[in-house]
């Protein structure tokens, strides 16, 4: 994959600083200047994609996160945006996402985050064995005090909540 040069990365990194301080629009702008050729770039793409998901733009989301897991399916990025989308777009749930992100475990299967999101997906689903059972692989995987922390504060573990400190 081409290297982003200048004066690409300048427009890439204020994108960023835009982001950073809550001015999606400008960060667009920013964004387009970036040279038709580092368009589809998966650093590019993975800033578009988290202007999209400030916006709550879904549909344009997914669109991103499935070209980004094209350009780089080595990312967990990718898979982890693809998934997030699909539970938020207006045709999507949290089964789409949950069924879009599992082939990512295999893939990534030391990764603590796909996991969480696996244990998130399968909480929401009311099936708490595979939740507990995707939350214990993120807490291998990641750090266990920053996951468990993380997991208490997560609505979508709420099922879980009095069993997570003694995991």
């Amino acid at each position: 994959m081409q290297a982003i040069e200048p004066p690409d990365t300048h427009y890439l990194s204020a994108a960023i600083g835009w982001l950073e301080l809550g001015n999606p629009a400008e960060a667009k702008l920013e964004l387009d200047k970036v040279g038709a050729a580092c368009q589809q770039h998966p650093d590019v793409l993975e800033v578009r994609w988290l202007l999209c998901a400030e916006q709550k733009d879904w549909p344009a989301a997914l669109t991103i996160a499935r070209v980004l897991l094209e350009a780089a399916p080595d990312r967990t990025s990718g898979w982890l945006h693809q998934a997030f989308a699909l539970r938020r777009v207006p045709e999507g749930s949290v089964e789409k996402a949950w069924g879009a992100l599992l082939p990512a475990s295999v893939k990534f299967p030391k990764d603590p985050v796909i996991a969480y999101n696996l244990a998130c997906y399968t909480s929401q689903m009311d099936r708490l064995a595979d939740a507990r059972t995707w939350l214990r692989r993120s807490l291998q995987s990641g750090g266990r005090e920053k996951v468990k922390e993380m997991a208490l504060r997560d609505s979508d573990l709420e099922p879980l909540w009095a069993e997570i400190p003694q995991l």
